[in-house]
């Protein structure tokens, strides 16, 4: 009986080696609390501070110099956000990394890096064109829209959750291109409030 157990135990062990080798595990959940309070203070700013309002599908016949700066102070601040986000989110997970005694750049790490990037690029390049078309107001649904398959083809690689976490990002992207004057505040659940409550659940779950 004991050997049976011995046996069962070497198998579970091997499984989770297995499952560790082939999956990027070091993803903060500290990281996802802490990108949520940076969307949330960013969308703060955007709408007390900047006057954003991303309700005009487009405005180009319409625009002005105070519109134009308005969105350049906009993408200035989601650039900052995303940059503080990817830094935090890359300072912990090689934190996490070396608690497990784990090598943070291995091969998952370098699948999940290359799955992501490729909904990103084109999300960020079609964001661009509608930018540069003066159409305002599908950058928020797509930024939600492409991060959320972004996710999606992220959770291959690491925690199950991810790909959750996605599939709602997704959502949310497609309800905001329905309601643009709620864009905003859909942003702010998506990326502040969801990344909050994402991080708690992953910290409690994994980490602790």
């Amino acid at each position: 009986m004991k050997e049976e157990q011995d046996y069962l135990k070497h198998i579970t062990e091997m499984r989770s080696m297995m499952e560790r080798s082939s999956k990027f595990l070091s993803l903060s959940g500290l990281a996802g609390i802490m990108a949520g309070i940076y969307a949330l203070l960013g969308t703060y700013i955007a709408h007390q501070l900047f006057r954003f309002n991303p309700a005009p599908i487009s405005y180009t016949n319409t625009a002005t110099t105070e519109r134009s700066t308005e969105l350049f102070n906009v993408i200035l601040l989601g650039t900052a956000v995303l940059v503080l986000s990817i830094t935090t989110a890359v300072l912990l997970s090689l934190k996490n990394a070396k608690k497990r005694k784990e090598t943070f750049w291995n091969v998952s790490t370098k699948q999940l890096v290359s799955y992501m990037s490729v909904p990103l690029l084109a999300g960020g390049l079609l964001i661009l064109i509608c930018i540069a078309k003066g159409l305002i107001g599908f950058i928020i649904p797509f930024t939600l829209l492409f991060y959320g398959l972004a996710l999606y083809m992220a959770g291959k690689f690491t925690y199950k959750e991810v790909k959750s976490l996605g599939l709602i990002q997704i959502g949310l992207g497609l309800i905001s291109a329905c309601f643009e004057e709620y864009a905003l505040l859909l942003w702010a659940l998506g990326f502040g409030l969801l990344h909050i409550i994402y991080g708690i659940y992953m910290h409690y779950r994994y980490e602790r």
